[in-house]
């Protein structure tokens, strides 16, 4: 049997992750009911109708890619919550669904100095209906999600540490779908 070359592999999987991806573009958000937030009191998905979000969800300080992407989140934040853009950070513990406490989870979103509302999603409920069903060849559980003012998903980063050039196509799309406020 002959062998693939690992690039190609790698190649493969990265295309056809985004096309998971690209297949959620155009759909609604899904809501979610998160009981524990940190920064907020509870806050659902249909409560944002008129906002634009950007969803991410996150794990511990330890984790690399989040800690790489927590400064572009703090910017974002700074730069648009006052022109209606709302981040929602969703920590997901790792490596499998667990009891974290809500103590820890207070000093990780500490440690990445995040100003905006944290929901906690221990039992991945809200990244199972957000993207593990929906895209079950997902190599990343720390995606984000870009949700227009109506609902609708219109950008997906599929996971992993933003990089300069993700952050900024990400900002770039926010830049689109929020109003021009001066």
């Amino acid at each position: 049997m002959k062998r693939i070359h690992p690039v190609f592999a790698l190649l493969a999987v990265l295309i056809l992750l985004g096309l998971a991806g690209d297949r959620l573009i155009g759909t609604s958000a899904q809501e979610w009911d998160n009981q524990q937030w940190i920064n907020s009191p509870p806050i659902t998905i249909s409560q944002l109708k008129g906002k634009v979000v950007l969803l991410r969800f996150f794990m511990e300080s330890s984790c690399p890619f989040c800690r790489a992407t927590a400064p572009y989140l703090n910017q974002f934040y700074a730069k648009y919550k006052d022109r209606g853009l709302v981040i929602i950070g969703m920590y997901t513990p790792k490596p499998s669904p667990s009891e974290t406490p809500f103590q820890d989870v207070q000093r990780y979103v500490r440690d990445y100095g995040f100003q905006f509302p944290v929901a906690l999603d221990n039992d991945w409920s809200t990244l199972t209906k957000y993207w593990l069903d929906r895209t079950p060849d997902a190599d990343y559980t720390s995606v984000s999600f870009l949700i227009d003012k109506k609902g609708t998903i219109r950008y997906i980063h599929p996971g992993g540490a933003y990089s300069a050039q993700d952050a900024a196509e990400i900002e770039k799309k926010i830049e689109e779908l929020l109003p021009d406020i001066q």
